[in-house]
């Protein structure tokens, strides 16, 4: 039998039931390489042939002066812009739930990077601290196959 509706385990936090599956079959387009270079490695941001603007996430077009981009590989350190702890998450993150959510800045990039940090407990993150991208052994040609890990922790592998 089917169920309609909500149902709540709480309210003090709300806490309730919400099933989600869906199967998507879709092409990356322009942002091939990207994904591509995560199963190498390698973080691929764009810069453009204007103006020199450098895009840590990737973009054909310059959100500065509207010139193409070219692929730019980008450091592989970094450090912590900002963050906060996720309570919920799209089903590829259920078992990391709740996970850390960063923007990290790279020297020579203009803009941030989204992803996801590993290997350190919420309340030892911090504005600054320096991480490194760490990938996934067998790709899924997703942004799973990304994620960062503190530099010293990272650097001991």
């Amino acid at each position: 039998m089917e169920e309609n509706g909500t149902i709540l385990y709480g309210i003090d936090p709300l806490i309730l039931r919400d099933h989600y599956e869906i199967d998507y079959r879709h092409s990356y387009a322009q942002d091939s390489p990207f994904f591509v270079g995560l199963s190498k490695g390698k973080l691929l941001g764009s810069r453009c042939t204007v103006c020199d603007y450098v895009f840590a996430t990737p973009r054909a077009y310059c959100m500065q002066c509207g010139a193409a981009t070219e692929w730019q590989e980008l450091p592989l350190a970094g450090r912590i812009h900002t963050f906060t702890t996720c309570y919920y998450g799209g089903e590829a993150f259920l078992k990391e739930t709740p996970f850390t959510l960063i923007l990290v800045e790279f020297d020579g990039a203009d803009t941030l990077f989204l992803s996801r940090l590993k290997n350190l407990v919420p309340d030892q993150v911090c504005i600054g601290l320096p991480v490194r991208a760490r990938f996934a052994k067998t790709p899924a040609f997703k942004v799973t196959d990304v994620w960062f890990e503190p530099l010293d922790c990272a650097g001991s592998r």
